[in-house]
């Protein structure tokens, strides 16, 4: 059994090899610098993770687990674009250090080489894994989609947006783990109990990632802190926010959507703090963290082949950056 560290350092290894050609440069060049800038690289170790819960590690999960990064990747470089994002773990954005159009191409073949790397593997589990892959590409565009639909709709509910974080961000959590757990032989009832882990695991990682956006240092997270109240986009704060505030409190934060003050990422945190939303958000990724676990135990494999994973899920949820 080997621990997420040395999954994050067999993968580095693999993934350190060159994806794409040198020309035409202005297409490539972006896709290299990108994939430069690093990151956890958590989701292909969860395949990785995923395979060895069952069975030895096959290459076959190494290049699945590439093809699940590159597409991770790929939607990164679109979602800065449509974020109007700057920086990206510190560094700057792709369409913000070349154009918009080159990122948009970039990220576009990016996707194309992630099905480079399935069709190598073995045609006992191909279509399976691309069946599974292609529904999360799906989901993860149309959890994307309802991102930018709720930023022009007045009223989102709670379960609103949890469906939309368990589609934009939970499903390739899920699905990478899955596809490990295909590749490692492990049966239907098994698969789906790591699906469900990681899919509650992955909404516990998108309320601590909003609440970091708030109340992270920035030297930490490697992003600007704020960026989120900034753009009124309606997280778990903010719509909780809204439940909870008293008619003075839901003024105020009217006023600050409607004119934009300079102080106004300051002001929203104030009342934010306010209404306590700061230990509400802990609560309720606690809840979904819970979930997770009990899929986990729940997965008929010995204790010793699950602590990675807890190991993993600890690491998550409990991030400063």
């Amino acid at each position: 059994m080997h621990s997420f560290k040395e999954l994050s350092q067999l993968f580095a290894t693999h993934f350190q090899q060159k994806h794409f050609p040198a020309q035409p440069s202005n297409l490539y060049e972006p896709c290299d610098y990108f994939l430069q800038i690093g990151g956890k690289r958590i989701r292909p170790i969860l395949t990785l993770l995923g395979n060895e819960l069952f069975d030895e590690i096959n290459k076959d999960a190494f290049e699945v687990a590439t093809a699940i990064e590159l597409f991770h990747n790929f939607t990164l470089i679109h979602d800065d674009m449509m974020d109007a994002a700057s920086l990206r773990r510190g560094m700057q954005t792709v369409h913000t250090k070349y154009n918009s159009n080159i990122a948009l191409l970039s990220g576009d073949v990016m996707l194309i080489k992630a099905y480079d790397f399935i069709a190598k593997i073995k045609s006992e589990y191909l279509a399976r894994i691309l069946q599974l892959f292609n529904k999360t590409a799906a989901e993860v565009c149309e959890g994307q989609q309802l991102d930018m639909d709720f930023e022009g709709r007045e009223n989102v509910s709670l379960d609103d947006y949890i469906e939309m974080i368990g589609l934009k961000t939970s499903v390739l959590l899920a699905a990478a783990l899955q596809m490990g757990a295909i590749i490692g032989g492990a049966s239907e009832g098994n698969c789906n109990h790591l699906y469900q882990f990681g899919l509650n695991l992955g909404i516990a990682f998108q309320i601590q990632d909003d609440y970091l956006d708030a109340f992270g240092n920035p030297e930490k997270f490697g992003k600007e802190v704020g960026g989120d109240i900034k753009q009124n986009k309606k997280t778990f704060l903010f719509l909780h926010t809204l439940e909870v505030a008293d008619e003075q409190q839901t003024q105020q934060i009217e006023q600050l959507i409607q004119e934009n003050p300079a102080d106004k990422v300051l002001q929203m945190l104030h009342i934010f703090k306010e209404c306590n939303v700061d230990a509400w958000a802990n609560e309720l990724k606690e809840k979904y963290y819970q979930i997770a676990l009990k899929h986990l135990d729940d997965i008929a494999v010995t204790s010793i082949r699950k602590k990675p994973l807890v190991e993993l899920a600890n690491f998550l949820i409990e991030r400063e950056s």
